[in-house]
């Protein structure tokens, strides 16, 4: 990861902080329980499917929005953060929706990232959601069979299937050559009998369109519209169809590169990538918080900041209640800095557990705490490192200010990051 904007790659009762319900956003609520597909009883399964065993209908919409959470099928290798942990640290039952990620893209159609990850992997009763160990001959193990395990612990926890993502973005050109057809294999993908009443919904992940990200795509203007239009005729109200997006709001970036405005009708919400602003690809800095709310004296660029990606998208004709607030759960950091707040020269990036400039929130939190704030987000300056990241302090702001906007709710980038008991994803209000 060599450049900016890379990706870092209740049901229950809801939480207190979330029961303060608008009467009208209740009453839509009750409605779309009514008319929508998945929100109520689940039906009985079928011969020979594994489907999500029936439960009452619960609501999940709350009024101060939707919370989405990724989850990474790697994590499961180096990282040992199963979808089990997603229990036990408490975050299912503040999730409204997790995106799976990644699925591919090859050959203009969504394929499957990694199979044995995604439903081969064997769990043990300790490490399974539901306590029973996978048996040697059942047809569904590893990451699906997990999630629908904790779907049955959360009914009204609703799971979409990610596609592209840094790495696999470079597909996305070919698939944008016929867009039906392209839509017409993520429907059957989906939709396969072998993970049958998994998956709510797909989260088209492409960086980016008619843009360079780690490949450039020259697919024109109008592509990523054409691929969404396609996605939504194909899935109807079947599924939620959402993206995520860049957040780059400078003049002449990537938002002004793909007809985002014009292809908003067609997606239930976008998710702007709104961190990964700054890092140590600059290696000799100036150091400056990935994560900033707002501008400040001396930010390193204009249009690099979460109220103007908001301000730009609303400007373009994008509604408010189709975004949601992207919220990092890790820093970026630099190596060989003498200042401590932000605009300090470095020597290159700081060591990372997996990846040097980067870390998990739960490392840093101890590891190099918090020193001071700026633009909404925190920084640390620990020896010669210099790093930035959001606690729960800054976390809690952010999503106040998220509602104050009129957004549709928070996402989080990505689950592993947070502490054991899920302190970053509680302070989401």
């Amino acid at each position: 990861m060599t450049g900016p904007f890379v990706r870092r790659r209740r049901p229950v009762p809801p939480a207190p902080r979330r029961r303060l319900l608008a009467l009208a956003a209740a009453g839509c609520a009750a409605v779309l329980a009514l008319t929508l597909p998945g929100t109520g009883a689940a039906a009985a399964p079928s011969a020979g499917e594994r489907a999500v065993a029936a439960h009452p209908a619960q609501d999940r919409q709350q009024a101060d929005g939707k919370l989405v959470g990724y989850f990474a099928n790697w994590d499961v290798y180096q990282r040992n953060y199963h979808v089990k942990n997603i229990d036990t640290s408490g975050s299912a039952a503040e999730l409204t929706h997790i995106n799976y990620a990644f699925g591919n893209v090859q050959g203009g159609k969504c394929t499957v990232g990694d199979g044995f990850a995604d439903y081969e992997k064997s769990y043990t009763a300790d490490q399974s959601v539901d306590g029973k160990a996978d048996s040697w001959d059942q047809p569904l193990r590893g990451n699906f069979n997990q999630l629908l395990e904790l779907k049955q612990k959360h009914p009204g926890l609703k799971v979409l299937w990610s596609f592209g993502g840094w790495t696999w973005s470079g597909g996305f050109g070919e698939a944008a050559k016929n867009p039906a057809a392209f839509a017409d294999s993520c429907h059957k993908l989906l939709n396969d009998e072998r993970w049958a009443g998994l998956f709510d919904g797909i989260d088209i992940d492409w960086e980016y369109p008619n843009a360079c990200g780690l490949t450039c795509d020259a697919s024109g203007r109008g592509a990523f519209t054409e691929v969404m239009k396609a996605l939504r005729a194909k899935f109807g109200g079947e599924k939620l169809v959402t993206a995520a997006i860049t957040a780059d709001a400078s003049a002449g970036g990537k938002l002004e590169a793909a007809d985002y405005a014009g292809a908003a009708q067609y997606v239930d919400w976008y998710l702007p990538m709104t961190y990964d602003y700054f890092g140590a690809w600059d290696a000799q800095g100036p150091t400056a918080p990935h994560s900033p709310l707002t501008g400040y004296d001396g930010i390193p660029k204009d249009g690099f900041n979460t109220a103007a990606t908001v301000t730009k998208l609303k400007s373009m004709g994008v509604p408010a209640s189709k975004l949601l607030l992207g919220l990092g759960f890790y820093g970026r950091g630099w190596n060989g800095v003498s200042q401590s707040e932000p605009g300090g020269t470095a020597t290159g990036p700081a060591p990372g557990t997996y990846e040097q400039g980067i870390e998990d929130y739960k490392v840093l939190k101890s590891r190099c705490p918090s020193t001071g704030t700026v633009a909404g987000t925190a920084y640390a300056h620990c020896g010669s490192q210099w790093w930035s990241y959001d606690t729960p302090a800054t976390i809690g702001s952010k999503s106040d200010w998220g509602t104050q906007q009129g957004l549709g709710g928070s996402f989080v980038w990505e689950l592993s990051g947070d502490t054991p008991d899920g302190e970053l994803i509680k302070a989401i209000r």
